[in-house]
């Protein structure tokens, strides 16, 4: 009877009859086909029969041999070579042809920009034209659709005013200080922004720094102090206006994070926005300090001075100016702050040694020193702020 007993137990329990109409003896196999991927082969669902219903089922590795089952994984997946993808090469090539191309941009247009102040020296309506070209040269891109117009609205246009309003007088006010000082004089001043960048956001925003970043300040201060003294050419207007500047650019810099939060401009469309409100808040300022008159009569004098040259010169700053910023925002998309300031720094040296050639600015060796000494605080700065 024990006996009886554990053959029935052993024995598979019958199917009900309730459910026997709806099984057939044979299930045609279903085939499923998975997306195309390397690795995996076509899947097949092994035939069905009554007796499968109490057995496990298996993944054979043929049809024929159901108990003979195999590890499911990604097929020859650890014979897989390693894909070496290059995005990051063309990331980086991409840089520093925005950086040559920058650099090289700058130089040529501090070049044309002091042939063209020497010649006709109103700095405002220089300023004006600066902003006009780069104008004109956007809206072209925009109708012609080389470069997609950027969506904006009231609110952008809001956030952007006191950006455009820093902005404006910063260039102004570096275009006057190269009218009368030399343009490696007005660069080495220039390169003492990240001092007034501390200053301001310590007693005005509240901001505080590492011990590290106010002690490169310590160079920076003494560098432009020392070049300044020493100029053989030193002008308080040209001082005072690489110094207003300064303070202008970092006030545009704070303006432009706090207002561009969430906004989806590309940098070549957002300096194309900041250019052209910039100059609609220039203009009437022009015209009210210097005027057509006085512009008309420059102009004359000039021509009779340089001859139809001037047109020229006059028209490459405008355009190299409106270049060299365009392609700064540009590489500023594809770069941390910390490696754009660092690449400004550089274009600093490259602008003030090729000025110093091409113009012959006699330079003193203790000038030259506090040039050196105010860029290295410059660098160290930037690697302080990191």
């Amino acid at each position: 009877m024990i006996s009886s007993l554990n053959l029935n137990l052993n024995r598979p329990a019958p199917i009900s009859s309730s459910i026997k109409p709806s099984l057939s003896p044979r299930i045609a196999p279903i085939r499923t086909r998975l997306p195309p991927s390397p690795g995996f082969a076509e899947l097949s669902v092994v035939s069905l029969s009554k007796s499968s219903i109490s057995k496990p089922l298996h993944i054979g590795a043929s049809l024929g041999r159901k108990e003979s089952s195999i590890t499911c994984g990604a097929y020859e997946a650890d014979r897989l070579e390693p894909v070496v993808d290059g995005s990051e090469s063309a990331r980086k090539v991409k840089i520093g042809i925005y950086f040559a191309t920058w650099w090289s941009l700058n130089v040529v247009f501090n070049i044309y920009n002091k042939k063209v102040l020497n010649a006709y020296p109103y700095p405002w309506l220089t300023s004006t034209l600066s902003l006009a070209a780069g104008s004109l040269i956007m809206l072209v891109s925009w109708a012609l659709r080389i470069a997609e117009a950027p969506k904006t609205d009231l609110e952008f246009w809001k956030s952007l005013f006191p950006v455009a309003v820093a902005h404006t007088i910063g260039h102004v006010a570096a275009t006057v200080s190269m009218s009368k000082v030399a343009v490696s004089f007005t660069h080495i001043i220039k390169s003492g922004e990240p001092a007034f960048s501390v200053l301001v956001s310590r007693f005005i925003l509240g901001e505080t720094f590492p011990p590290a970043v106010y002690l490169s300040l310590i160079p920076i201060i003494g560098g432009c102090g020392l070049s300044a003294l020493t100029e053989l050419n030193f002008n308080m207007i040209g001082f005072m206006g690489a110094m207003i500047s300064n303070l202008a650019f970092v006030f545009r810099n704070i303006f432009s994070k706090k207002g561009m939060k969430g906004k989806s401009v590309s940098g070549m469309n957002y300096y194309a926005c900041l250019s052209m409100l910039s100059l609609v808040i220039l203009t009437p300022f022009a015209i009210a300090v210097e005027g057509p008159k006085m512009w008309a009569a420059g102009f004359q004098q000039a021509l009779s001075d340089i001859g139809p040259q001037i047109v020229w010169w006059m028209a490459a700053q405008s355009v190299f100016y409106h270049l060299y910023n365009q392609v700064s925002y540009m590489s500023l998309d594809e770069i941390s702050p910390l490696t754009f300031s660092i690449g400004n720094t550089m274009k600093r040296i490259s602008v003030i040694v090729s000025s110093i050639i091409i113009f012959q600015t006699p330079v003193q060796p203790i000038n030259a020193l506090g040039a050196a000494i105010a860029v290295l605080g410059t660098f160290l700065y930037s690697q302080a702020k990191q």
